[in-house]
């Protein structure tokens, strides 16, 4: 497989004096098409909601699982992908059309289905139907390459399928992509590698379009166990060049999960990763946590990360005792305390337009995991300098 690479537009709240590299377009809300450059980053503005019915239908697919999302400023667009695994219907991404501004979220809709396609040009297979079943998880316009799109899938662990870094034209057609180091494979027989359903979550392009950023959920086994109650862990987050050679890795130190639960379970994992400039990326994490009534809580933060300090950690086969400095995060937003009445499993994370005074937009988007208990949500922030 060859590679390509891409950048996308990125934003940040709460810290000072940070230069975001991302355009915006014209929509109702939003008529000034500018470059966002060189802001200085306040806080962020709730502008609202806007959710989607668990039975929405679009050219005969069942919209559901949105795990990425992205805004492509030269049409005004967004793409959002499914990790559907070829269960409901066959792997695919979704156009979309948000109008939001100043006055709040008007709506939200999804405006064409694409299919995912293999390199021989057929779609995904189901879990019983064997084959390279995907777990889409991101998915980013090319910045370079117009039309072209990457996505990531979280491979499954339960059989052995590789995490995978792909490019895809945009009729879904397979163009290549990245084979990613082997400390990633799975290997279901052992603990060993990835873990099941912990792999690529986040997928990001440098601020000059030249290299990559993919962001494992959680640790391997061989970094450590998962988060816990009491502490965080280490995922890692590695940078591509357009070749697919491995530039750079860092540690990414995961909060503990951030509440006692009082159902079955409960996790906390890096869930995407967006640039910001060169060194600073916003993170999303997300804690699950079940509850005796059944559907679980979700506690969303973001993070903006600096690298510049961190340890090139890519020759460390193993994190567990090794001497390493991660890279630095601070807290930009607790969900928790943005005062929306609920916030659901947000997986995705975008720019959006520029607004009509000046200052940049953030959209996020839940996975509702076609359960009937979650949502589709999708919540748009104003960045304020």
């Amino acid at each position: 497989m060859n590679l390509r690479t891409r950048l996308v537009p990125i934003s940040v709240m709460m810290l000072a004096a940070i230069a975001p590299v991302a355009s915006a377009v014209a929509q109702e809300a939003s008529p000034v098409a500018s470059p966002v450059a060189n802001r200085s980053i306040g806080s962020l503005n709730f502008l609202g909601e806007s959710d989607l019915s668990n039975l929405t239908m679009v050219d005969g697919t069942l919209v559901g699982g949105l795990s990425g999302i992205d805004y492509d400023p030269a049409t005004g667009s967004y793409v959002v992908i499914s990790d559907d695994k070829s269960q409901n219907n066959p792997a695919r991404y979704y156009t979309a059309a948000l109008d939001f501004g100043m006055d709040g979220f008007t709506s939200a809709e999804i405006t064409g289905e694409t299919t995912l396609l293999q390199e021989d040009g057929t779609p995904y297979p189901g879990p019983d139907a064997g084959g390279d079943v995907p777990d889409p998880e991101s998915i980013r316009f090319d910045p370079e390459n117009a039309g072209d799109l990457w996505w990531t899938s979280e491979g499954d662990g339960n059989v052995g399928i590789n995490p995978e870094i792909n490019e895809i034209d945009s009729t879904g057609q397979y163009i290549g992509g990245i084979i990613p180091p082997a400390q990633f494979d799975m290997h279901p027989n052992e603990e060993s590698g990835s873990r099941h359903n912990l792999t690529f979550e986040g997928l990001t392009f440098a601020a000059d379009g030249q290299s990559i950023y993919v962001a494992m959920e959680s640790a391997t086994y061989e970094d450590g166990p998962i988060a816990t109650l009491d502490a965080g862990t280490n995922s890692r987050i590695t940078q591509y060049d357009r070749d697919g050679n491995v530039l750079a890795q860092y540690a990414y130190p995961l909060d503990p999960i951030q509440d006692k639960p009082t159902g079955d379970g409960a996790d906390n994992g890096l869930s995407e990763i967006l640039a910001v400039d060169d060194t600073h990326f916003l993170v999303v994490e997300r804690s699950g946590v079940s509850t005796a009534e059944g559907p679980w809580t979700m506690h969303i933060r973001v993070y903006l990360i600096d690298i510049s300090g961190a340890t090139d950690i890519s020759g460390i086969d193993s994190l567990q005792g090794a001497d390493f400095t991660p890279v630095s995060k601070t807290l930009v937003l607790n969900l928790d305390d943005a005062g929306i009445e609920h916030v659901d499993n947000i997986e995705g994370i975008t720019w959006g337009p520029t607004l009509e005074n000046g200052n940049a937009t953030l959209v996020l988007v839940s996975d509702n995991n076609f359960s009937e208990d979650q949502t589709t949500q999708f919540l748009a922030f104003e960045v304020l300098p």
